[in-house]
């Protein structure tokens, strides 16, 4: 899955893809790259980001979304919090929504992703990007982001949404500490009883630079160090900022795999 970041203020890309012309000729060249799917997002969601109103959110993505449905044919995923947002860009070409708040109680978006049919990413976060890193507290990450896969999936299929059409993403670096983070990558293989496809996301984080005091340009190995362990540990999708790298690991962790005797 790879990143393609519509926002003047996100950790690692802002401003360089604001422009809808320069958007959608990154999204081209992540798709020439080896990118299976292409996420879009008009909202930065980084720690300690401000909310970006509606109509500003629309104004980003919808043109982007619409140059790139006529020029790639993998599948455009649609990286918001907003139901009216994500309605539109289901309408513009979109098929998969990326929604980080899948902690919500109110039922709107998933009713909108359940009348289009389309795929739902369904991302653990604790509490809200302004927020989330203040001090983080949890008894077992890896058991409370497991009850909450779950309940979330009773809860999606009340709402109509298909259980088939859901991929579930733990939420590295969202409302997470370092320990939060590492616990997760390492029990990653456990999320798979759920039996959904599992998304990871760790593309130039932070905790990346806090293991390894790397700076920014600096986090590229450990992030590909996390994807293969990820595909080896069952998950299905790598969403990513470097996609050629990327799929380069993938495909190698990818090989390795298929020659190993049960």
């Amino acid at each position: 899955m790879g990143v393609v970041n519509v926002t003047p203020d996100s950790f690692s890309d802002g401003g360089q893809f604001l422009d809808p012309i320069a958007a959608v000729e990154h999204g081209v060249a992540l798709v020439k790259e080896g990118a299976d799917v292409l996420d879009i997002g008009g909202e930065s969601t980084r720690p300690g980001a401000e909310p970006v109103p509606e109509a500003e959110e629309l104004r980003r993505v919808i043109p982007v979304l619409e140059g790139l449905k006529s020029l790639v044919t993998v599948p455009i995923s649609i990286d918001t919090r907003k139901p009216a947002v994500a309605r539109a860009a289901l309408a513009a070409g979109a098929s998969i929504v990326n929604d980080v708040a899948a902690n919500r109680e109110d039922p709107e978006m998933w009713r909108v992703v359940a009348e289009a049919g389309a795929g739902y990413v369904v991302m653990h976060m604790r509490g809200e990007p302004r927020t989330m890193q203040q001090e983080p507290r949890y008894d077992d990450v890896v058991r409370e982001v497991g009850e909450f896969f779950r309940s979330r999936l009773d809860r999606l299929g009340m709402e109509g949404l298909s259980r088939e059409n859901t991929v579930l993403d733990v939420g590295i670096g969202f409302g997470k500490g370092l320990r939060h983070n590492l616990e997760l990558l390492a029990a990653l293989g456990s999320f798979t009883k759920l039996e959904r496809p599992l998304l990871l996301g760790v593309s130039r984080k932070s905790f990346l630079g806090k293991s390894l005091k790397a700076e920014m340009g600096e986090r590229l190995p450990p992030g590909l160090a996390c994807a293969a362990w990820g595909v080896a540990a069952g998950v299905h999708m790598i969403r990513t900022h470097d996609v050629r790298p990327t799929s380069q690991a993938v495909r190698m962790i990818e090989a390795i795999l298929a020659h190993r005797k049960a």
